[in-house]
């Protein structure tokens, strides 16, 4: 009898995987098709924009998102363009309050208290009907508020989430690929949930909400994923628009990658522990459906994974289990070849891939452990390594980090 439930849990998890990987897209895509959801649109639709851009020590980026904002296709007089800047010591500040006389407001925390504060504090301050969320390495194309903003005329709609797109640049070859395939896969399903029922959550880069719909946060709730839970626990939806599109950059290494899925993870899975309502199917089924399959079995892969090579283990008196075994032991000495390889500044696709896959696994795992130790942080540090000072000689002067 232990046989056969260790047994059928290993088939249990091993579908669960499955599903979650290949099964949850070939069927959101087949429910899109067969039940599409009504989108309305206008591009004659136009409303009082605020764009609230984050900054924390983004000197180096600053000054080209506040241009590229200033060179914004939308109507004069209808867009306003605040920094929110976390107690940046680097520069940013003054950067941002040179473009003052051209209508660019500066809002700065007189302490570091993260993302979440900086909205919470800018929000009452602005005069848009509609609030856009950036980052201040998100660069838009010209049309994207223009892109987003039409979706509003639908009163159903809450929010809206454009399209950010990575970029690669040097140093970034394996993390920047593989974060590109990642995202591939996540801008395909939001497609489909949005063509079908609701998108889930937002995108810190490029996102849009009706102001009316914002509640203030905890400093340790991560607004792109909470409020848009908060907007459909209200009845909205959410919409996402493939030609609202900005340019950012992945991480130099997985190492950075994973230490921000981590707290981008730990602190999702408390966003919907802060907005329980939306775990009700009845509510809102189509986003139920899809915030389950695409977000909470994700993130508790590792977990199955572990338990799925517990119960390998405990059956290998089979001949099936035993080369079963044997091709999972394969595929995580792969990740392993991988992790070499990248801490060498090399890559190969067939190990970085399975790498890649681990890392993010891990990161569901540590994001977990966070939520349950109650260690979420409300800051964050920018995955782009400061550009290095010079001496009077050219030198360049470095700091280690402890």
């Amino acid at each position: 009898m232990k046989i056969i439930v260790i047994s059928g849990l290993f088939w249990f998890l091993s579908a669960l995987v499955v599903y979650v990987y290949a099964g949850y897209p070939i069927l959101l895509a087949l429910l899109a098709r067969l039940f599409p959801q009504e989108n309305s649109k206008s591009d004659r639709f136009s409303a009082r924009v605020s764009l609230l851009i984050s900054a924390f020590n983004e000197a180096q980026v600053i000054g080209e998102k506040v241009e590229n904002a200033l060179a914004l296709d939308y109507p004069h007089g209808q867009l306003e363009i605040i920094v929110i800047s976390d107690c940046s010591d680097d520069g940013t500040d003054e950067i941002v309050s040179g473009h003052g006389s051209r209508g660019v407001r500066l809002l700065r925390q007189l302490q570091r208290l993260g993302k979440t504060e900086g909205l919470n504090l800018a929000v009452p301050q602005t005069n848009g009907e509609i609030l856009i969320f950036s980052d201040a390495n998100a660069i838009y194309q010209y049309d994207a508020v223009r892109q987003l903003v039409r979706h509003f005329v639908d009163n159903r709609v809450g929010y809206v989430v454009g399209s950010a797109r990575y970029r690669q640049v040097d140093g970034q070859v394996a993390s920047a690929e593989s974060e590109g395939l990642y995202w591939k896969l996540e801008t395909w399903l939001k497609q489909k949930e949005s063509e079908f029922g609701s998108v889930v959550g937002g995108d810190g880069a490029i996102y849009a909400i009706r102001r009316e719909l914002f509640t203030p946060l905890r400093s340790t709730d991560i607004n792109d994923f909470l409020n848009p839970l908060q907007i459909v626990a209200r009845g909205y939806r959410g919409v996402y628009e493939p030609g609202a599109v900005c340019f950012e950059e992945a991480g130099e290494s997985f190492e950075k990658e994973f230490l921000r899925k981590v707290r981008i993870i730990g602190r999702s899975l408390n966003a919907i522990l802060r907005a329980p309502r939306v775990l009700l199917p009845w509510l809102q089924p189509r986003h139920w459906f899809a915030l389950v399959s695409h977000k909470l079995l994700r993130w508790f892969i590792p977990l199955f994974l572990i338990v799925l090579l517990f119960c390998n283990v405990v059956l290998l008196d089979s001949p099936f289990f035993r080369i079963a075994l044997g091709l999972q032991m394969l595929f995580y000495a792969f990740a392993a070849i991988g992790w070499l390889l990248e801490r060498r500044g090399k890559s190969l696709k067939v190990f970085y891939l399975p790498y890649y896959f681990v890392l993010v696994n891990l990161a569901s795992l540590f994001g977990i452990f966070k939520l349950l130790t109650g260690s979420l942080s409300p800051t964050w540090q920018t995955i782009r390594q400061p550009k290095p000072a010079e001496n009077d000689s050219g030198v360049p002067i470095t700091d280690k980090e402890f």
